[in-house]
């Protein structure tokens, strides 16, 4: 094995000291509070747009739906970004050192955001909170998957999908809570304040994480890859092997086709309009509309403040749920058949609300039977669709340039996120309750969209996809 001519005090090397498990699992948890950041960013804007849209002296902003959807969406922004730029940044200095810099921008952005004095502040810190969220969003799942091993990848890598749901469900218990406690002026900074604590947890976390052995193998650093491999594997032998397993795979994609060349292929660039067109289909399902809004929805059907907050915790009861439901579908059923069982029932709970708001009367019926096709909307969505699509992006693309074309498909997906939460207010504002009737059309051209272009590689190997996506494309 050739030696490796860098120190041992590289950007992403590290001196673990824990069992094989232990330390997978302590590396797994410290990564993913990057992953719990994320979902609670993402799902506090919920509880928080409430009281933000209040007039300044109320303690609010006084948000227009306007403002409303530029504060929300510009997280999103930022997002896009920085799942692009993580990957340039994690490539060359290593995932730990990545995420250490994500965890800073997590609490630079939080504390903005909760002392934000004015609109214009706090979009700019929601940008830079995007930022970090984004990078995360690219960089945890290929922290955890390159630690992991091949037998534990799956069942760890999903954990991340997890965390970001449970995120979202801390964010809605804490708003409810708050609300309820707590009736002074300008609550919504506290809210938004708590999303440091993950952040600063990650921060901490990174000093007592190994590096990650591929990045290292990827820089020459054999050796130091194998010192790592034999703190996480069960014995030095299978640390051993799984180091040859990637020098020989080194070795093998410098005889293939230059990257440059590849990405010019007709069948990758179709591979990357279908990894853009999932991402279409799975923010065009209206998510977001309901994870940054439903209490604005309900509080439109006459539902008070604090009831609204609080029925919007069963957003993130169901999604968690939702997600445990779908890795346990993803190991027994076929991509596309998921994918078009949840389109089918999202199309039928966006024309179901339109009709609940459009047709019923305005009072707690309304407001409970609206809430129950959000809810039933966000189980099929959060089982279906969304763990496929995270599953797809790991899948779809060639070896040689899988970390580019995941990361530009990924970026669209945080663009289509940011206009679907910047129009909606506007949407609803303009239309009124149609606006979820030109969700269910927009999602039957998904469902044609995913019968007729996404193929399914349930069953195959990584290196079978490929081969089978390059003669059928």
């Amino acid at each position: 094995m050739p030696s490796s001519t860098h120190s041992a005090t590289g950007p992403d090397q590290a001196k673990p000291a824990a069992s094989p498990r232990r330390l997978i699992f302590i590396s797994v948890l410290v990564a993913t509070m990057g992953a719990l950041a994320f979902g609670y960013d993402t799902g506090i804007i919920a509880g928080a747009l409430p009281f933000m849209t209040l007039p300044v002296d109320q303690g609010g902003l006084g948000l227009s739906p306007f403002t409303e959807g530029l504060v929300t969406a510009s997280l999103i922004v930022g997002a896009a970004l920085g799942s692009l730029g993580s990957g340039y940044l994690s490539d060359r200095f290593g995932r730990r050192l990545t995420l250490r810099v994500l965890s800073v921008l997590f609490i630079a952005g939080a504390l903005g955001t909760a002392t934000a004095p004015s609109i214009p502040f706090m979009i700019a810190a929601r940008f830079l909170l995007g930022i970090a969220v984004g990078g995360g969003s690219a960089t945890v799942p290929v922290f955890i998957a390159e630690i992991a091993g091949p037998s534990r990848r799956a069942r760890l890598v999903s954990r991340n999908e997890l965390m970001i749901v449970s995120g979202q469900l801390l964010a809605y218990v804490l708003s409810a809570v708050l609300a309820a406690l707590l009736h002074a002026p300008g609550i919504w900074r506290y809210m938004l304040a708590i999303a440091m604590v993950p952040g600063i947890l990650l921060l901490v976390g990174t000093f007592f994480v190994p590096a990650s052995p591929r990045w290292l193998a990827s820089k020459g650093r054999y050796d130091e890859a194998q010192q790592v491999l034999e703190t996480l594997r069960d014995s030095p032998a299978a640390a051993k092997q799984e180091v040859e397993q990637m020098q020989a795979h080194d070795q093998q994609a410098r005889k293939r086709t230059p990257a440059s060349e590849l990405l010019r292929q007709p069948w990758v660039l179709k591979l990357l309009l279908i990894g853009v067109g999932l991402g279409f289909t799975a923010q065009f399902t209206g998510v977001n509309a309901f994870m940054y809004y439903t209490p604005i929805i309900l509080k439109n059907t006459g539902m008070g403040t604090n009831a609204a907050l609080t029925a919007t915790i069963g957003n993130g009861v169901v999604s968690v749920v939702a997600t445990l439901l779908g890795i346990w579908a993803i190991g027994r059923y076929g991509r596309r058949h998921l994918l078009m069982t949840g389109l089918v029932m999202v199309v039928l709970m966006q024309a179901a609300l339109g009709c609940v708001l459009q047709l019923m009367p305005q009072n707690l019926t309304q407001s409970y039977t609206a809430l129950a096709c959000i809810l039933v909307f966000l189980l099929f969505m959060q089982m279906c669709i969304a763990p496929v699509y995270w599953l797809l992006m790991s899948e779809l693309f060639p070896m040689q340039v899988r970390g580019l074309m995941t990361g530009t498909a990924v970026s669209m997906q945080w663009l289509f996120n940011a206009t679907v939460a910047f129009v909606f207010p506007l949407a609803i504002a303009a239309l009124g309750n149609p606006t979820f009737f030109v969700f269910a059309a927009i999602n039957i051209g998904s469902l044609a969209f995913v019968f007729f272009c996404v193929p399914e590689t349930k069953g195959k190997s990584l290196e079978e996809i490929e081969k089978h996506l390059k003669k059928q494309l």
